[in-house]
């Protein structure tokens, strides 16, 4: 089986709800398998920011993920219009990688959470596509020809899936974000298996 790496932080568990989510829609396509990994916080002192293993939630992503993926899904909280701190450092890791060209021709995509409705969704999904695109990769996002996508009055963009957490930070995804975040898992997937991966 192909896997397709979904790698996220999350802090409240909005984008690890989403995370698994998305990881659904990727294993609703034959052939294929989802790989979650989570990546750790960052400090100002590095040595006491994160456990060499996570309390609980995904486990944290190593390069050797990456080199072995079919494709790649990022997910972040928005953080003033951007990615999250943690994700952005692992990010800046794969040097190696963008060098070796390793993640050329795969198809990538990304997800947020938002605590209102003009957060910065849209911009913090466009930051992380920025990357990908640098790392020559195919960037997936949602059409229009998804129902929800016209429907939805929470999250849910063109450029990838999300969810509004509104002011009392609730995590739980409504369900056209729900549907929105397996699609997204989905058309990657699909395109991984037509690219042959």
């Amino acid at each position: 089986m192909s896997e397709i790496l979904v790698v996220y932080y999350s802090r409240t568990g909005a984008v690890a709800r989403l995370a698994r989510l998305v990881a659904r829609g990727v294993e609703e396509v034959e052939g294929m398998r989802a790989r979650l990994r989570s990546v750790p916080p960052v400090a100002p002192v590095t040595e006491t920011a994160r456990p060499p293993v996570p309390e609980d939630g995904a486990p944290y992503v190593e390069h050797r993920d990456v080199e072995e993926c079919a494709g790649l899904i990022l997910g972040s909280p928005t953080r003033f219009g951007n990615m999250a701190a943690p994700l952005k450092h692992f990010i800046d890791g794969l040097g190696t990688q963008w060098a070796s060209g390793t993640l050329v021709g795969r198809p990538a995509a990304a997800f947020t959470s938002t605590a209102s409705m003009h957060g910065g969704q849209e911009a913090t999904l466009l930051s992380m596509l920025l990357p990908l695109l640098h790392h020559g990769m195919l960037v997936v996002g949602l059409p229009y020809a998804e129902p929800d996508l016209n429907r939805t009055r929470s999250g849910g963009t063109p450029y990838g899936a999300s969810h509004v957490a509104g002011p009392d930070d609730d995590p739980a995804p409504t369900e056209e974000e729900q549907r929105l975040a397996r699609a997204l898992g989905r058309r990657v997937a699909e395109v991984a298996r037509r690219l042959g991966a």
